[in-house]
């Protein structure tokens, strides 16, 4: 074995597909503020961030002058569409998804699910999964349980210290976007892995050199035990 005592993945794009439900309402957000973004930008340079920092990146595309001000409007208004939205969204897993996190455990392996979305967004999809911690996973932390979200270590940095884990080189990060390998960079994670069901395209996580770049989370056991 490699000695890993934890692996953090990232949600929505990583383990649950929720069909890019909150990147569409991001764009619908940004959108009726007189925007007119596509889907590929709001990916390309919201993804796996906190959704507030999401917004500003976007609309800071057009050479937005109205700062916080402008952002934290959309924010809302994303907010109050999200709510919505989520009221009767149907999601699932992806493919192998709790085949892997059994493995890992079987392996005496941590497993933390991380986001850029705040606890309630993040919380609100497992229990649509029926997904607990201590059965499915060990720990949940978002961009809300940190003063830096991605692409700042803080959130992988929380979850070695939950498990006391002082050496990163056995901590693997796994991500659907960019900023998840650059997040598992700047922890020093000793494996990152970006998987292609998600934001970005393997062309695009290529960009950020990861260890690995898989297709399939049931990959990842041959990669890392």
């Amino acid at each position: 074995m490699k000695m890993i005592k934890l692996v953090v993945f990232d949600i929505a794009g990583t383990t649950v597909n929720e069909n890019n439900v909150v990147y569409k309402t991001l764009r619908k957000a940004i959108n009726k503020a007189g925007y007119n973004f596509s889907l590929e930008t709001v990916l390309e340079h919201g993804a796996g961030k906190e959704k507030h920092q999401a917004i500003k990146d976007i609309i800071a595309l057009e050479n937005n002058k109205n700062g916080d001000e402008e952002s934290l409007s959309i924010f809302n208004v994303f907010s109050n569409l999200l709510k919505m939205k989520y009221a009767d969204l149907k999601v699932r897993t992806y493919p192998n998804t709790e085949e892997v996190f059994e493995k890992l455990k079987e392996n005496d392996i941590k497993i933390v699910l991380n986001t850029g979305y705040d606890k309630k967004t993040a919380r609100s999809l497992l229990s649509k999964l029926k997904w607990e911690k201590g059965k499915h996973y060990d720990e949940l932390i978002t961009a809300s349980d940190v003063e830096n979200s991605r692409p700042a270590p803080d959130m992988i940095n929380l979850a070695m210290d939950f498990f006391d884990i002082k050496d990163s080189k056995k901590v693997v990060k796994v991500g659907d976007s960019i900023i998840d390998i650059e997040e598992g960079k700047a922890a020093n994670c000793g494996i990152t892995i970006g998987v292609t069901t998600g934001a970005h395209t393997k062309e695009q996580l290529q960009s950020a050199q990861p260890t690995y770049i898989i297709d399939n989370l049931s990959e990842l056991i041959q990669k890392i035990l």
